[in-house]
């Protein structure tokens, strides 16, 4: 179906949960990494797409501070994933002018997945096209707490008073600090849940549920749920005139 979007009302920032791919590899009898990979270089398809469109930032639940609890197999694979994408996606991110950047906690990785988050964040940290941020070890628990906690010291330092602690304080003391609200979240593969991700962030965003699995998450797609989001009517808490 050809999706006719109103260019006018692109969504500015648009967030996702990429969910499925173990479910997209157990339907094809292949192991739950195969999903995991095909569902990682699905990213750089999507993001081209965004970019496309003129969205100006994406933003990937890629693991969460759950997912420690997988089996050990698993999350060791889950570690190395990233590397390798960053690896064979590298000529398409610096052509595409694509600004990476990975937020959620640094001190659980293994010293060569760090070294190349730091690296392909220094590499396209000049570009001005899309912003595709990565969630790796994130949730936003975790996000928020460490949030009150950096607020809680500089009360304590004199440097704020407990009065002037506004949302906008609290805001810029998240992970997503230099990113707009979300506009559009979307899930893959027909779960209806939030799963910790971008609690504060997503206070007036829009929702898109779609049973699709993350790996098989197209440009057509991607199509239909800006469609669907350009059908909403968004009023932030107020009323329409």
């Amino acid at each position: 179906m050809n999706y006719q979007l109103d260019t006018n009302k692109i969504p500015q920032h648009v967030a996702m949960i990429l969910d499925g791919n173990g479910r997209w590899a157990k339907k094809r009898s292949l192991p739950r990494t195969f999903g995991h990979r095909k569902g990682a270089f699905n990213i750089e398809k999507i993001a081209v797409a965004c970019q496309n469109l003129g969205i100006k930032y994406m933003t990937c639940y890629c693991f969460s501070t759950e997912n420690w609890k997988r089996p050990q197999d698993e999350v060791n694979y889950l570690m190395k994933l990233p590397i390798r994408y960053f690896k064979k996606a590298y000529n398409t991110i610096i052509e595409s002018n694509i600004k990476i950047q990975v937020i959620g906690r640094r001190d659980r990785f293994p010293k060569e997945l760090l070294d190349a988050i730091i690296e392909v964040e220094e590499k396209t940290k000049n570009h001005t096209g899309l912003t595709l941020t990565l969630c790796l070890d994130y949730g936003s628990y975790d996000e928020i707490t460490t949030a009150f906690k950096q607020i809680a010291d500089e009360v304590i330092k004199g440097q704020i008073n407990i009065d002037d602690i506004t949302p906008e304080v609290i805001t810029n003391h998240l992970f997503t600090k230099d990113l707009p609200q979300v506009d559009l979240l979307i899930r893959t593969s027909g779960e209806y849940r939030i799963s910790n991700y971008l609690l504060w962030q997503i206070a007036y965003s829009e929702f898109y549920f779609t049973d699709v699995l993350w790996p098989d998450f197209n440009e057509e797609e991607l199509n239909k749920a800006i469609y669907d989001y350009q059908n909403r009517n968004r009023r932030f808490g107020g009323l329409n005139k």
